[in-house]
This record gives structure tokens, sequence and C-alpha cells, in this order.
């Protein structure tokens, strides 16, 4: 199951199951190794020392505006939308490698969209900015805003992540 997406079949808890049921899992997360936080693989990354001047000189006015302040492009704005070849879209705030063009669909959204990210690549976040809650993601290494992801995409996944495409850069293969 894709840890961001909710389980559906799953009964609603009252009290008592997430007391008791809390309890357990305090428990096992004290003993079981499973359950222990899982290393950030960029916490070392020199891109989250960068200051945020730094970043106002290094980004054009609008990637900087959504990878660093988590503003949204206008939609239907991206020459990304119309990217057909073959290539990797990287985050341009760092280069990180984000999302194979395999992967890249035409959403209808105004946004170029994906159905599903490289590997480890992502953090994610709940956003709650326009009254209803949405997952966040964002660079993993340099910790830029990307867009959120939703779950209304296509198969094999059933994720549209939304990305802006200010904060991408497209490296052809």
């Amino acid at each position: 199951m894709d840890p961001i997406r909710p389980n559906p079949d799953r009964p609603p808890v009252d009290r008592r199951r997430l007391l008791v049921g809390g309890a357990g899992f305090v428990a096992a997360a004290a003993v079981s190794p499973a359950f222990a936080a899982k290393p950030d693989a960029y916490a070392d990354s020199p891109w989250r020392r960068v200051s945020d001047a730094e970043w106002r000189k290094r980004l054009p006015a609008a990637a900087y505006r959504v990878l660093r302040h988590e503003d949204t492009e206008r939609a239907g704005t991206s020459p990304l939308n119309r990217e057909k070849r073959k290539g990797t879209y990287h985050c341009l705030g760092c280069d990180l490698a984000l999302f194979s063009s395999a992967t890249k669909f035409e959403s209808g959204t105004g946004w170029p969209s994906f159905y599903r990210p490289l590997p480890g690549v992502f953090g994610t976040k709940t956003d709650h900015r326009i009254g209803v809650a949405r997952t966040e993601y964002h660079c993993a290494r340099c910790l830029g805003h990307h867009g959120h992801v939703f779950e209304d995409g296509p198969r094999p996944t059933g994720l549209r992540y939304c990305n802006n495409g200010v904060a991408l850069k497209f490296v052809p293969a």
C-alpha cells in the first residue's frame, strides 16, 4: 500500500480501540526496529544550509516563490506541459532527478503531472492552506516545494503528482 494513501477498508477507530491499540503500538515500536524512524538520506545536504537570500539570487523569481515559499504557478503557463521527449525531470533548486518522462501524463489540470516519482526523492506533509487537507510533496535534498499529490491519477498507481513547472528542469535522454 502506498504510504500516502489512506486505507478506506479500515474500520473507524473508537476511543477504546485507540487506547488499547495505541498502547500495543507503542510497546511494539519500543522493541521493534521495523518501527524505527528512517534516517534522512539528505540530512547533511549542503542545499539545506543555503540562506533565503541566496535562494532568491540563484532562482528565477517565480521558481523562488514556488520552491522556497510554497506558491503555485498559474495553470497552463508551463512549457513543460507540452514536453513529450524522453528524459528526466529534475528539481530546479538542486538538480535532483525526480521523475522519469515515462511516468508523465496529460491530466488536463494545466500543470505537469506524473503518476510515480523516482524512489526516495520526496518528503510529504499535510497542507490545509485552502481549507481542505492535501498532501504536499517537497524535494528531499533541498526541501523545495513542488506540488501536491492526489488520488485521481492513472494506473498503475492511481496517483497524480501535480507539479509546478517552474520548479522543474527537463533533461533530455
